[in-house]
This record gives structure tokens, sequence and C-alpha cells, in this order.
């Protein structure tokens, strides 16, 4: 979803020489992910278990992890799709 008032302009840090004229051309576009495509998440189901059972395993409420995956854009260029394939659930230290 768009959300225009959440958007905020690429700054750079102040340097002694400009590689680009640093004045704002043209219109202003939105640069967010779902702007311009239909994303779909795909999770494998042996990942979401592995997970879940980490989780119930787990003595602490919260803990962290890791879940990892690719992101490829449709043969059409209309959507992206996110397929998360694998588990890690990290280190404690």
């Amino acid at each position: 979803r768009f959300i225009p008032k959440r958007m905020v302009p690429f700054s750079f840090p102040l340097s002694r020489c400009a590689l680009w004229d640093p004045v704002p051309m043209g219109d202003v576009i939105g640069a967010h992910i779902t702007y311009y495509r239909n994303p779909r998440l795909s999770l494998v189901e042996k990942t979401l278990r592995l997970a879940y059972r980490h989780a119930k395993q787990n003595e602490k409420k919260s803990f962290s992890c890791f879940l990892l995956g690719t992101l490829s854009v449709e043969e059409d260029g209309e959507g992206i799709t996110l397929t998360i394939d694998r588990f890690d659930p990290g280190r404690e230290v």
C-alpha cells in the first residue's frame, strides 16, 4: 500500500565536491516495492514446521531467528515472489 506521508526523500551526507547536481528534477515518484508490483509470499511447509517446533522448545518468550529465501520477478514483470525455504535458529551470543 502506498502511503505518501511516510515516504521520505533520499538524503546524502555533505561532501566537498559532488558528482551530480543535487537540485531535484522532474516529478516525484514512489520507490516502494509494492507501488509498481504485486507481491506474493511463498513459505515452504517444512520451514514453517521447523520454526514452530523451535519456538515451542525454546524456554524464552522471545527469541531471534532467521528465515532465508529468494526474491524473484515473475516473467510478465508485474509481480514479485518472496520464497522462504530455509530456517536458521541463529546463535544465542
